[in-house]
């Protein structure tokens, strides 16, 4: 078991409506006193979010003091775009990008539209890395998936995805959301055999919605253990029960992370701070004193 307390970042999206504003600096106000390495700020399906995700960043980086990423995508926008986009944030004091392909938008009746690159723009995540690398020295983090990505011919090519945006510059992976250690901890052992060696960062998903979940799951190639599924069964109309079982699963999850030495932890916050913040507590992730204008305005 590792010691002391693991460090952790948190990520949001950017809100679309007052309501959501005021949910977003909610959880944002919570979770601050964590301390979190850094929090990271999601761009929507085909660039969609791209100025209420600029505007959401910077936002937490002057109004909170905590190191603020932004996520950078190749879709929507050719390479001279994106490359003014990234001198934008670095002029602002946005130190870190999360450079990732993107998804493409929606197509009719809300299916996934098939990604094809944009004339002009950058192709692949890999480029986008290599191209960002070239504009300033910016902490780079990239998308890992243990499971796979649902679009990788096979798990050996996932893999060599992953190889070419660390070779490309990435100094860091965060994984996708996973409920198999497992199938982390294999994903771990074949990426150092291939000479990844920058930390890999699990991606935790506290459960607030456990039908929301298995859809995510779906979408994105995550097995979901049967015993989860028993944990859950049953609760749909009890929501406080729903909330306790959900810490205790997703703590269980990270306290088996931690006792095979993981130090690092990415939360998928959704927006919601009260799982997290709860998980978070039983990892020895406590409160620290927050000067009160770093929440001004929240």
């Amino acid at each position: 078991m590792t010691s002391g307390a693991p460090t952790v970042s948190f990520e949001f999206f950017p809100p679309k409506t007052e309501k959501m504003e005021q949910s977003l600096w909610q959880a944002i106000r919570r979770l601050a006193p964590l301390a979190p390495a850094f929090v990271s700020v999601t761009y929507g399906a085909g660039g969609s979010t791209r100025e209420r995700t600029h505007a959401t960043v910077c936002r937490i980086q002057s109004e909170t003091g905590i190191h603020a990423a932004a996520h950078l995508t190749c879709v929507g926008a050719t390479a001279d775009e994106i490359d003014a986009v990234a001198r934008t944030y670095w002029d602002a004091g946005i130190r870190h990008i999360v450079a990732l392909r993107g998804d493409p938008p929606e197509a009719a009746g809300g299916v996934a539209g098939h990604y094809t690159p944009h004339p002009g723009g950058y192709p692949y995540a890999a480029d986008l890395v290599a191209g960002l690398r070239r504009v300033a020295d910016f902490e780079l983090s990239v998308a890992a998936y243990p499971e796979k990505h649902p679009e990788a011919g096979s798990a050996e090519a996932d893999l060599d995805n992953l190889k070419r945006k660390i070779d490309a510059g990435a100094t860091r992976a965060i994984t996708q959301f996973f409920f198999d250690n497992d199938a982390y901890f294999r994903f771990v052992d074949r990426a150092r055999a291939a000479g990844i060696d920058v930390p890999i960062v699990p991606g935790i998903l506290p459960i607030t919605n456990f039908a929301r979940a298995v859809e995510f799951a779906g979408r994105c190639g995550a097995a979901v253990p049967a015993a989860m599924a028993d944990a859950f069964d049953g609760l749909d109309a009890d929501p406080e029960t729903r909330q306790l079982v959900a810490a205790t699963v997703c703590a269980e999850q990270c306290q088996a992370l931690r006792a095979q030495g993981v130090h690092d932890f990415h939360f998928y916050t959704l927006n919601r701070a009260d799982l997290t913040v709860a998980i978070c507590h039983l990892l020895g992730v406590r409160a620290k004193a927050v000067p009160a204008e770093a929440v001004a305005g929240a």
